[in-house]
């Protein structure tokens, strides 16, 4: 776990070296954390794990804990489609598996107010909130790199 989360740092650190584009420019939705977390970026396919709970750790070892939108709300399909890379009846099958498997979910908020308020109170969280949404400085928005 520790060679990963190096490899995960370095591939960061490459990405900002050489510019690589980020996702976060022309997306509709930013990703927020607890002041916990550490960094400043996360390259997508790390995002992606996250929220899919594959990687169920911080590099500093501290659970992650995602949080979740509403399948109906208009920046969880867009957070789907350009992170997770999959449409969402194929993500509801995917949590259909692994609950059965006995892993939860991330919890659903309902709102982008809802979502803040589990990072703001939540020791490792992360979430994504529409691109308009202002944030209180007691959580922080980190550039998602590919």
């Amino acid at each position: 776990m520790r060679r990963f989360a190096a490899a995960v740092a370095l591939v960061m650190a490459l990405a900002t070296l050489r510019g690589i584009p980020t996702i976060h420019a022309d997306s509709p939705f930013k990703v927020i954390v607890h002041p916990s977390v550490k960094g400043s970026q996360i390259a997508r396919a790390t995002l992606g794990s996250v929220f899919l709970k594959q990687l169920p750790r911080w590099g500093d070892g501290a659970l992650v804990k995602p949080v979740d939108q509403s399948m109906r709300s208009s920046i969880r399909l867009s957070f789907a489609s350009k992170v997770l890379q999959r449409p969402l009846p194929e993500l509801q099958f995917y949590w259909s598996r692994k609950v059965h498997a006995g892993v939860a979910p991330p919890p659903v908020k309902q709102t982008d107010e809802e979502v803040t308020a589990f990072v703001e109170s939540t020791s490792g969280a992360i979430g994504y909130v529409s691109a308009t949404h202002v944030l209180p400085d007691s959580v922080r928005e980190l550039v998602v790199v590919d």
